[in-house]
């Protein structure tokens, strides 16, 4: 599809369309319908994708820097691939991320309070500093991922998968950790986290933790640090 010189895509309906590598830098997709749309190493760097359905789209390694995706008028990322795609900075509040396919994908610095990524595939992910205030991470697959100085105040990270994550310096102020496997996770110098959130894990086994804290929670959880 020839889409060299437009810019303007508000309601078009490109459902499955082949638009492998297409530029659409700084691009207006409001409304689009890109459902289940080969989107490989296409370019929406500071794109306007309000509204825009790319459910079960593949966007393996696009750029989707500065993008504005806010999920307010229901923006759709559901089940989309999205593997080590550059989401870096992108606005994706509210947006729906549900089992979505985000292993090894930069989202540093990008914007996803209250969003829905219930099942998501963050394995290997880059969130540093993130924005993740809010967002629903429930059963979320996030080993490996990194979350240094990233905002988890209020997430819900119940029964997610952080084995060997990286939570070095994140706000983890109100998050709910219950059955959370945080067995190789690092979690030196985060920020407000209380005993009381990280006695309802699954497992601290191997977890990194400030001496202060490692020590209360051995006292009083020992089971914690067993082997699972």
């Amino acid at each position: 599809m020839d889409i060299s010189e437009r810019k303007d895509f508000r309601g078009a309906n490109l459902i499955k369309a082949d638009l492998q590598g297409a530029n659409f830098i700084e691009a207006d997709l409001q409304g689009a319908k890109l459902i289940e749309a080969n989107l490989i190493k296409a370019n929406f760097e500071g794109a306007n994708l309000e509204g825009a359905n790319l459910q079960k789209a593949d966007l393996r390694g696009a750029n989707l820097s500065n993008a504005y995706l806010p999920g307010g008028k229901k923006t759709n990322l559901q089940e989309a691939n999205l593997r080590w795609s550059n989401l870096q900075g992108a606005d994706l509040i509210m947006a729906n991320l549900q089992e979505a396919n985000l292993q090894g994908a930069n989202l540093q610095e990008a914007n996803l309070h209250l969003a829905n990524l219930q099942r998501v595939d963050l394995q290997g992910a880059d969130l540093q500093v993130t924005n993740l205030q809010e967002a629903n991470l429930h059963f979320a697959n996030l080993i490996g991922a990194d979350f240094y100085g990233a905002n988890l105040k209020e997430a819900n990270l119940k029964e997610a998968n952080l084995v060997g994550a990286n939570l070095q310096g994140a706000n983890l102020e109100g998050a709910n950790l219950e059955g959370a496997n945080l067995e190789g996770a690092n979690l030196y110098r985060a920020l407000n986290l209380s005993i009381d959130q990280l006695s309802k894990v699954k497992t601290l086994h191997n977890t990194k933790l400030d001496e202060k804290l490692l020590k209360s929670l051995k006292e009083q959880y020992p089971d914690l640090f067993e082997v699972p």
